[in-house]
Formats: C-alpha cells, sequence, structure tokens
C-alpha cells in the first residue's frame, strides 16, 4: 500500500509540475494569439493595399483613356471652331459688303486712280471707258465660252442659246455694276468694288457647267467706271467747295471794302467838321481876352489834335483801300467746340477784325471763339502762309487744306509769329465763359435714363486659353 502510495505521490508531484508548466505556458498563449492576430492583420492590410492599388491603376487607366479621348475631342472641337470661325469671318465678310457703313480701320482711305485737273476731264473719261465696254460687247468679248455648245444635233441652234444667254449674264452684270457705280460715295467705294467682284464671280459661278464666262478685262472697265465715278463726284464737290469759298473770299472782301468806304466818308466828315469849328474858334480867339482866350487856345489845340487824328484815319483808309495785302492774322480758340490746343489762324481786311471773329462764332458752332492775338501785318496773306506751312501736318482735316484749324500749342504759334513778324502780345488762357459755366451746370444735373449700347457679337481666335 505503501508503494503505491509512493508512486502515486510521485505521479501526483509529476502532474503539480505538469499544471505548473503549464500555467507557465499559458502566460505566453496571448503573445501567441497577439502574434498570430497582427499576422493576420498584416495579410489583410497587404491584401487591401494590394487592392487598392490595383484598383488605382485600373482609375489611372481608364482616367489616361479618358485625358487621351479629352485630348482628341478637344483637337476636333479646336479644328472645328476654327473652320466655323472662318466660315462665319467670311460670311460677315460677304454681309458687309452690303452694308453701306464703312470702318475706315479695315478700309483704309481711299487713294486716287486719276489725276485729272477738272470735273469735266473725268467725265468725258467715263464716256470713254462705256464706249470701251459698249466695243467689247459688240465684239462679243465681254463674255466668252460655250463655242461647241449645240443643242438637238444642231450647233448653230446651239449657238443661238449661247449668245443669248451670254446677253443674259451682261445684263444682269451690268445692272448691278450700274446700281454700285450710282450709289458710290466716299464711305463705301471700296465695298462697291468687292460688290462688282462679288457679282462678277456669282454670276461666273452659275455659269461655269454652261462653260460661259465674263472676262476679267470687262470687269476691270467696270472698276475703272466705279473709281472714275467716284473721283468725278470728289472734283464735283472740290470745285463746288472751291466756288463757294471764293464767294466767301469775294464777300470778305466787299465788306471790307465797304468798311474802308464807310472809315474814308467818316473820317472826311470828321475832318471837314473839326476844320470848321477850328476856323471858327480861331476868329473867336482874336476878339477874346482872359479866361476866355485861354479857353479857346485849349479848344483850338484839342481841335487840331481831333483834326490830325481824322487826317490820319481817313489816310489809313485810304491806304487800306489801295493795298489789298494789309489785314490782320487771327488767332482764336474753341474750347467748347473742338477741345484744347486747337486753333484756328485766318487773316482779315476789315478796319475791325473783331467783326470777323464774331461771324465765325455765328450759330455754325455752339460757343463764341475766344481771341488770343490779332496781328495787323502790310502782308497779311504772307504772314498766314508761313503759319499754315509751319503747322500743315498739325491740320485737323488732312483733306481739304481749306479748313484753317491746327492741333497745336499756343506757344508754338506765338514762336513762329515772333520769328517772322516780331513781337507780339498773346493772350495765354482762353476764357470760354459759356462752355465752362455749361460743364458746371452739366456736372450738377443727374442723369436718371441711361442708355446700354448692345454689344457686337465677338468670338475669340482660339477655343481654349493656352
Amino acid at each position: 500500500m505503501a508503494f503505491w502510495d509512493f508512486l502515486k505521490k510521485k505521479e501526483l508531484a509529476q502532474i503539480e509540475e505538469l499544471k505548473a508548466h503549464i500555467a507557465e505556458l499559458h502566460k505566453y498563449e496571448q503573445v501567441v494569439d497577439a502574434a498570430a492576430e497582427a499576422k493576420k492583420i498584416v495579410n489583410e492590410a497587404n491584401q487591401e493595399a494590394a487592392d487598392i492599388i490595383a484598383k488605382a491603376k485600373q482609375q489611372e487607366q481608364t482616367l489616361l483613356a479618358t485625358i487621351e479621348q479629352l485630348k482628341a475631342d478637344k483637337t476636333t472641337l479646336e479644328s472645328q471652331y476654327k473652320q466655323g470661325l472662318e466660315t462665319y469671318n467670311q460670311l460677315q465678310k460677304e454681309i458687309d459688303i452690303f452694308k453701306d457703313t464703312l470702318d475706315i480701320a479695315d478700309y483704309g482711305v481711299y487713294e486716287p486712280h486719276f489725276h485729272f485737273d477738272s470735273s469735266e476731264q473725268y467725265k468725258q473719261r467715263i464716256l470713254q471707258v462705256r464706249e470701251q465696254q459698249k466695243a467689247m460687247i459688240k465684239k462679243q468679248e465681254a463674255a466668252l465660252g460655250g463655242e461647241t455648245i449645240s443643242w438637238n444635233g444642231s450647233l448653230s441652234d446651239g449657238q443661238k442659246i449661247v449668245k443669248q444667254e451670254k446677253k443674259i449674264m451682261l445684263r444682269a452684270f451690268n445692272g448691278e455694276c450700274d446700281s454700285f457705280i450710282a450709289n458710290v460715295d466716299w464711305n463705301n467705294v471700296a465695298r462697291m468694288e468687292e460688290r462688282i467682284q462679288k457679282s462678277y464671280d456669282a454670276i461666273n459661278k452659275a455659269h461655269a457647267i454652261e462653260g460661259l464666262h465674263i472676262t476679267e478685262q470687262y470687269k476691270n472697265l467696270k472698276i475703272k467706271e466705279l473709281r472714275l465715278a467716284f473721283e468725278y463726284k470728289n472734283k464735283k464737290h472740290e470745285e463746288k467747295e472751291e466756288q463757294r469759298q471764293i464767294r466767301e473770299q469775294m464777300r470778305e472782301e466787299e465788306k471790307a471794302q465797304r468798311e474802308i468806304e464807310a472809315a474814308i466818308i467818316k473820317a472826311q466828315k470828321e475832318e471837314e467838321a473839326y476844320q470848321k469849328a477850328l476856323e471858327k474858334a480861331r476868329k473867336e480867339v482874336e476878339a477874346a481876352q482872359g479866361a476866355q482866350h485861354e479857353k479857346l487856345q485849349n479848344r483850338i489845340a484839342e481841335l487840331e489834335a481831333r483834326v490830325a487824328e481824322a487826317e490820319k484815319n481817313k489816310e489809313r483808309a485810304m491806304s487800306m483801300a489801295q493795298q489789298t495785302r494789309r489785314g490782320h492774322v487771327y488767332i482764336i480758340s474753341n474750347i467748347g467746340s473742338f477741345g484744347e490746343n486747337v486753333y484756328k489762324i485766318g487773316m482779315t481786311r476789315r478796319l475791325d477784325p473783331m467783326d470777323r471773329v464774331r461771324e465765325l462764332g455765328d450759330a455754325s458752332v455752339p460757343f463764341k471763339f475766344d481771341v488770343h492775338a490779332i496781328i495787323f501785318s502790310e502782308d497779311a496773306p504772307k504772314l498766314e502762309n508761313i503759319l499754315h506751312k509751319q503747322f500743315d501736318s498739325n491740320r485737323l482735316n488732312l483733306i481739304n487744306k481749306r479748313r484753317e484749324f491746327f492741333r497745336v500749342t499756343l506757344s508754338e504759334i506765338e514762336k513762329v509769329v515772333k520769328e517772322n513778324h516780331g513781337d507780339i502780345e498773346f493772350t495765354q488762357i482762353a476764357e470760354a465763359q459759356e462752355y465752362r459755366e455749361s460743364e458746371v451746370l452739366r456736372n450738377k444735373q443727374t442723369h436718371d435714363d441711361t442708355v446700354t449700347a448692345v454689344p457686337e457679337m465677338q468670338f475669340p481666335n482660339q477655343l481654349f486659353a493656352v
């Protein structure tokens, strides 16, 4: 019994030892479980990362494909937009040809092709060009083509139809050209040329299948007639303007002459009146004494001075009547009408040059002129011509040289006057009273109604900004 107890005791000890070992192992169980869990998490994270990377790569491929497609679409759209813009601009240009307004920046100033001295010469040249056109039509050189066209196997019948067709073509072309020529003016001459070209192209295109066309030479004669008609109209206007200027100058001369004659008569009458009074005073002084004698002596001196002044005025008026180049050069401005640093440089033979200045400031301009200098000269036309030549490039109107307005500073004018005439006092500040008062009133006014202009449709040159 004791032996078995011994064995049982030993076994129990082993069992206890095993239990202790098992308990020791239990301490690391949680660590092993955590490592396994961590490994599991890492594996799951790696798998998730791999899935994300794969998905990202797939999305990247999709995006790259989309970008390439967008680039291709962009290129296509840019090409289509460019073609559409070119078509729009071309159509707009064709529409503009048939508008009666002109953008000078696009068409520029018309340069004359002919240089005849009179409107009559232009008229004769137009008649010659028309005769050349008639000759071309008569010789069947205005429209060509269709020489081999036959009708129902008959060449002669075909040629009759061709002849009739050419007549219709020329009638249509001539009718349109005559309309363009009749309505040509300074602001549409370039467009009228384009209209002739457009009509020429359209008619020839419509008959191209038949092999018929109006000749370039005949079209050029029409353009030549258009230019001649325009320059003829301009020359007529210039001649009328010259005649108007001549009549105005004659009226100015007549007014000056009447003023001079009236001044002579006035001076003669004053001289005669003062002379009679002087003679009377001299007779009375002989019998006078004391204070009365002294008073008459003073009166005689005063009358002698007035007689001398009247004689001087008469001589000046008679001299003005005899010397047509004597006169006044005036420098005037009108800020309200023309703005700052714009001056009119003119000449008058009036005895009172302000009469001419007042006339210039009549109802044709909104404000009166301010006078900066009035210069009397023995040769007023010469001084005026010097000033005009000096500032020729500063003219406001570069077409009509008779318009005597110049954009220049007053100091520049003063310098030229002093160099060619002597020291003259200039009034530097323009009073411009009515203009300045009007500006004050205008600034006080409130404007409730505003006009919003509809902007013209504009398209960019590129669809996508770079």
